[in-house]
């Protein structure tokens, strides 16, 4: 890798190709999930020893729900032991979790497991990790309009002081910077509702490579041509 590379502060990833990857090797779609579940353990611990200081990645998406009951099962299982691992590593690399998304459909103890995993590992100064579960980016949108609704007819908030950082303080993102990187496996060329308010200047990344075999190098290919964008075009927030 070329030290003088600078790194992204946030890159957020679309984990595409799990099930594709799997079913080119005759595996079934729920094998793939599985190795992607691994291959995020890989790519968290790179990330930070590379200097990428959020990593924030689309696990389950609103929209996730419509596919068959089996594969939703079976991802939810996968979500319950990944809840304990990603506590266990969290300890071992001082990682800070963050759950992004409507938390309310998901089943009480698994709801109970996050509240866990944030409370835990909420001071930790390692990397900051969020994994977006039952996450929409317009869904996010209509609960932060919602709350600000509520706040406004509270009297907590005029209608006149809403700026972008007011809307930024509602998000399920709050006080976070926005992502300077976007990665999609798979030759997906899709943002697939995903941080649609916070992408707004987001360097988009595609790759062929299927998540399950998304690397260090992929990543630190992603980064170079990152380092390669002009990023001096009118409008784009400082880091």
């Amino acid at each position: 890798m070329d030290e003088g590379l600078k790194m992204p502060q946030h890159v957020a990833i679309i984990l595409d190709g799990n099930g594709r990857w799997a079913r080119a090797k005759g595996m079934p779609r729920n094998y793939g999930h599985v190795q992607g579940a691994k291959t995020v353990e890989t790519i968290c611990e790179e990330a930070y020893r590379m200097g990428i200081q959020y990593l924030t990645v689309y696990a389950f998406s609103t929209e996730n729900w419509g596919r068959p009951q089996d594969e939703v099962d079976a991802l939810m299982k996968l979500l319950r032991n990944y809840m304990k691992t990603c506590l266990k590593t969290a300890e071992k690399n001082r990682m800070c979790v963050r759950v992004l998304g409507e938390k309310s459909r998901l089943d009480k103890d698994i709801r109970v497991r996050i509240q866990e995993l944030e409370e835990a590992t909420k001071d930790n100064d390692g990397l900051h990790f969020q994994i977006a579960i039952n996450y929409g980016g317009r869904d996010e949108i209509v609960r932060a309009a919602r709350k600000m609704a509520e706040a406004a007819a509270a009297g907590r908030l005029r209608p006149e002081d809403i700026t972008e950082d007011i809307v930024d303080s509602f998000l399920d993102t709050a006080g976070m910077p926005e992502p300077d990187l976007l990665i999609r496996t798979c030759n997906e060329q899709r943002i697939s509702n995903f941080l649609l308010w916070q992408l707004a200047y987001t360097e988009f990344y595609v790759t062929p490579v299927p998540w399950p075999d998304f690397t260090k190098e992929e990543l630190i290919k992603a980064v170079e041509a990152y380092n390669h964008r002009d990023r001096k075009h009118g409008g784009l927030k400082a880091q």
